[in-house]
């Protein structure tokens, strides 16, 4: 199968600050591939690197067969790119900026103004067609701006962050919008730390943390190693300390991960006994409200690979207001 990107050593650091140490990566002409980590793990410098808008230090790059290395933009006719934060102008209505970014791609004014209106209608905006960009929902922008990505129908797609601090039934449109244009062909680079949506659309995953890949595979092989475990996650109130050394204590041949904020991860290679788990919780002083078993995720995966906590990966989520 073809490469649609190439990517050997790639470097780029800002000062003393190393954002992205010499990663190496492809991705399969029309596959969706995601670049997973928590904010500032280097996502948004590798795609402003891939699309032209930042030189790496050192490295080279390939883009629908085009070296870039030297010349970034060689191929801009290739690639959509939707950015982390809308480009798009706001004094000019959702129609205008269609036409305008169309207009960039030399794209003749009949084609780009048939083209605006078809994506409107796709993405649900014929409503809003005439009405200023500024004065959208954070969920029309998105859709409008990876509108914008494809109005010239590129074989390449960029998305960074899609779904970042929208409500939750734009996101879930949005998601369907990137599953679709995948199935239609379109090579996908889906940047997220929402590891829920990777694994929902990606066939194949890059970690990255600290500027650097820590593990890259199909979902499927990254979940393998946990496909014949059991795992319960407990919520609780009102606790002692020592909570996972009288647990560990109590049941030796299950593993317990304390997830914060009252809640506990449970893992075993046989079903968890929940019922005497609650018990001794509640010996403890707790008061347990919710117990529920699990299927082992991609989230599992990626703790403990990384070892950033789920719960960090939360806050975060909380932080950027997504509304999950």
């Amino acid at each position: 199968m073809t490469e649609s990107i190439f990517v050997e050593n790639l470097a780029k650091h800002f000062e003393k600050v190393e954002a992205v140490a010499g990663i190496s990566f492809s991705v399969e002409q029309g596959e969706l591939f995601g670049f997973l980590g928590p904010n500032g793990a280097g996502k948004t410098t590798t795609i402003n690197m891939l699309t032209g808008l930042a030189r790496p230090n050192t490295g080279a790059i390939r883009i629908g067969g085009i070296d870039c290395t030297n010349n970034p933009r060689a191929a801009q006719h290739l690639v959509g790119v939707v950015p982390d934060e809308s480009n798009l102008y706001p004094e000019l209505t959702g129609f205008e900026n269609l036409c305008f970014c169309a207009a960039l791609y030399g794209m003749g004014k009949s084609e780009r103004q048939a083209s605006a209106r078809e994506l409107l209608d796709v993405f649900g905006l014929t409503g809003a067609a005439k009405r200023k960009f500024g004065g959208y929902s954070k969920g029309m922008k998105r859709k409008l701006t990876i509108a914008a990505g494809i109005i010239h129908r590129p074989s390449i797609l960029f998305l960074d962050e899609p779904t970042t601090g929208i409500d939750v039934a734009s996101a879930r449109q949005l998601r369907q919008l990137v599953a679709d244009l995948h199935r239609t062909g379109t090579t996908i680079f889906l940047t997220t730390h929402y590891i829920e949506e990777a694994e929902r659309l990606c066939g194949r995953i890059a970690f990255i943390v600290s500027g650097r890949i820590v593990q890259i595979d199909s979902v499927e092989n990254l979940v393998q190693p946990l496909k014949d475990k059991y795992v319960v996650r407990i919520s609780f109130e009102g606790v002692q300390d020592d909570l996972r050394g009288r647990l560990s204590e109590s049941f030796p041949d299950l593993d317990f991960e304390n997830l914060g904020q009252g809640k506990i991860r449970v893992e075993a290679d046989h079903p968890v006994p929940v019922g005497p788990l609650v018990r001794v919780l509640e010996d403890c002083g707790a008061e347990v409200s919710e117990a529920r078993r699990m299927r082992p995720s991609l989230e599992d995966i990626f703790v403990r690979i990384t070892g950033i906590e789920a719960g960090a990966m939360q806050k975060e989520k909380e932080k950027m207001g997504a509304g999950r």
